[in-house]
């Protein structure tokens, strides 16, 4: 798993599975510092999400809420989209392509 930060926007590249998670948290760190703006997660290059990963990205979600930022999530591919459906993730981001 590879996290490139640029301002409020992180690419993730390869797989955001559970032993992935613990180092891809302290790498977004930087982006809960900044939950106050619109962050945007680039997923062209995600392979895969686990629950802990989605655990993840809810943890931004809400951070984000709270001090009145919000988080895009952009570029998912059609298993990680599957993903989202069945966990009700699509109604909790604003989606781009």
């Amino acid at each position: 798993m590879e996290i490139i930060i640029n301002g409020t926007t992180a690419s993730l590249i390869g797989r955001l599975d559970t032993p992935a998670s613990p180092d891809a948290l302290k790498e977004l760190a930087p982006l809960f510092e900044q939950a106050d703006k619109e962050i945007v997660l680039d997923c062209k290059q995600l392979s895969y999400i686990s629950s802990s990963g989605l655990r993840i990205f809810l943890m931004l979600r809400k951070e984000a809420a709270a001090k009145g930022g919000k988080v895009i999530v952009r570029s998912i591919n059609e298993d990680i989209r599957k993903v989202f459906m069945m966990t009700g993730f699509l109604n909790l981001f604003e989606l781009q392509d």
